[in-house]
């Protein structure tokens, strides 16, 4: 079969069927919202819709008389794209496309550039959150992850992004690593002694500080005093210890955020918003504060939700003062933008409802632009970590550990050095930000070392190596002057060809959703589908160049999809392994 190139104007199937059911959705009066999404099954048809469920409530009928009256209608307005549409259980709608049109559509992202568009507006993206003083531990990985991947899905619906990154260089956990340095015995680290060591010589401090806390109560009051100093900025000692810690724990940081391929365009730390929280809680004082036992509190509990100190009776500003300059300190930095969204884990749920009620208070606007979206926690199979025990994995020791193993299976590649070095941290990030994604955002997640570096299964190195191999393939059919533009089709790879023509609405659905997960279930199934070709057929044939037009053309728009998906989902898309 030869594609007859049927020509959509500016508008792809999706948006033609979507636009076709909106209209006679409105003509009938129904007001709910509908879903029009692809089968996960090919042979439940292109696309699905839940429509006549909605509009049976409208017209009083049951879904399946509903849907067969959308049918009679769909069938003429649609037939020069739809081959046919078929009522499936209780009144879902399928659609078949003709297979020209999908092969069509298809094409099109082969030859077309996949990127991101621009102009929607600005949206604020926080998340990591390290604490100074403390270890960057594995569980930091995760809003890592997600915060970077969401990031880019907002990139690529059009958005512009400044990326935040929110860090407690204040508070209790820096007084007790402090009292630990103090007293753990073991000599300041001297100035030869690597980074790595220094902020893992600060993780036993405070783990150390912690431990003599819960074995001895007494020790609070010097933790508290301690504490104090370090807001008022009041002993030299102190200060020296305090700023060097600091210090060390950034510029320990930035490098891993260079292994993760993370770039920050503002840190804001809480002992620069400190005083703006306790002047926003003062200002509101008996209006939506109260005071109670020394401290100023939000009595949460009148509507259902926890109360909460905002300023302690030390007369210092709590996590919840400082959230509050956090929010109004972003705000300030991007004055325009449309929303505010915060990356944490699901454990503050509570907390954050709190925080988004106190601002619905006292500025509306600005609370109705912040979003939460919370995560699960990552363990590895021996289960959860605490700092306070000092039991933690340090997040760059999991890298080192999956870098090993991936050095280890890529062995015999014939790369210089610095090139396979970088590809084994490429390869090593991408599995563990892939073992993290897959996951919908607020799910716990298990490191599973076997699943997630195996070249074939559903991890990252398996999308990466794909990647690969097809910009390997993609070179050979350069070289025998395949044409991707002038082929024949003997019989559609259909599978691949839906795959293909349903990404562009899997990005917008994990933009609604703030759910990377979805890119990755659909990178999955792409990926099994081309591969299920790849075995099959003789992809760059140079004795049958109007067949392998074909599938190289298939080859290129999964290639293209792959490399923008692994780019969304912040994992590097490489052209060999």
């Amino acid at each position: 079969m030869v594609s007859n190139k049927v020509v959509l104007d500016d508008m792809n199937s999706y948006e033609i069927i979507k636009d076709a059911l909106m209209c006679l959705m409105e003509e009938k009066g129904a007001t709910g919202s509908f879903s029009l999404d692809q089968p996960e099954d090919v042979a439940h048809g292109d696309y699905a819709t839940n429509a006549a469920f909605v509009l049976s409530k409208t017209l009083e009928l049951s879904p399946k008389e509903s849907a067969e009256m959308m049918v009679d209608s769909l069938r003429s307005e649609l037939s020069e794209i739809v081959e046919r549409i078929e009522i499936a259980g209780p009144g879902f709608i399928n659609f078949y496309l003709h297979d020209d049109v999908r092969t069509d559509e298809a094409e099109v992202v082969a030859l077309s550039d996949i990127s991101n568009i621009s102009g929607k507006g600005k949206v604020i993206v926080e998340y990591t959150d390290p604490n100074p003083f403390k270890l960057f531990h594995i569980g930091h990985l995760v809003p890592n992850a997600i915060g970077e991947s969401v990031a880019r899905i907002y990139e690529a619906v059009g958005y512009d992004v400044t990326r935040v990154c929110y860090q407690g260089d204040v508070g209790m956990h820096v007084a007790t690593t402090l009292w630990g340095l103090q007293h753990l015995g073991e000599g300041f680290p001297e100035e030869g002694v690597s980074l790595k060591d220094k902020v893992a010589y600060l993780g036993r401090a405070y783990a150390y500080g912690t431990q003599a806390l819960a074995e001895n109560a007494s020790i609070k009051d010097e933790i508290v005093t301690l504490n104090k100093k370090i807001f008022a900025r009041s002993d030299d000692e102190t200060n020296r210890v305090y700023d060097l810690g600091k210090q060390w724990s950034l510029d320990y940081f930035e490098t891993l955020y260079k292994k993760l391929g993370t770039t920050f365009d503002h840190y804001i730390f809480e002992s620069e918003v400190g005083d703006d929280g306790v002047r926003i809680v003062r200002d509101n004082l008996g209006k939506v504060f109260e005071e109670s036992d020394g401290a100023v509190v939000f009595k949460g509990e009148d509507i259902g939700l926890h109360t909460r100190v905002f300023i302690n009776s030390q007369e210092l500003p709590t996590y919840e003062a400082k959230e509050l300059g956090n929010t109004f300190k972003k705000q300030s930095l991007v004055p325009d933008a449309e929303l505010s969204v915060v990356v944490t884990a699901k454990e503050i749920d509570e907390y954050f409802k709190v925080i988004k009620a106190v601002l619905g208070q006292i500025d509306k606007p600005l609370a109705d632009k912040l979003l939460h979206v919370s995560h699960g926690m990552l363990r590895l199979p021996e289960g959860k970590m605490s700092s306070r025990k000092g039991n933690v994995i340090p997040a760059e020791e999991l890298i080192d550990m999956v870098s090993e193993k991936i050095t280890a299976r890529i062995e015999d590649m014939k790369v210089d050095a610095g090139e396979k070095a970088a590809l084994v941290n490429d390869i090593a990030v991408g599995a563990i930000k892939f073992s993290i994604l897959k996951s919908a955002p607020g799910k716990d997640m298990i490191f599973d070392f076997e699943k997630s570096l195996s070249f074939e299964g559903d991890s990252g190195p398996y999308l990466q190596y794909t990647h690969a191999r097809l910009s390997a393939l993609l070179d050979k059919a350069h070289a025998a002057a395949i044409d991707m533009e002038s082929y024949a089709v003997e019989s559609p790879e259909r599978a691949l060809e839906q795959a293909i023509i349903g990404y562009t609405q899997v990005i917008e659905k994990a933009h609604k959703e703030r759910g990377p997960h979805h890119i990755v279930q659909h990178l999955l199934v792409l990926t099994r589908a081309f591969n299920n070709m790849y075995g099959r057929v003789q992809i760059v044939d140079a004795e049958h160049k109007d067949t392998s037009g074909y599938y190289c053309m298939l080859a290129q728009a999964t290639k293209n999809i792959l490399a923008h998906g692994l780019h969304t989902l912040g994992v590097v898309a490489p052209s060999r392994m």
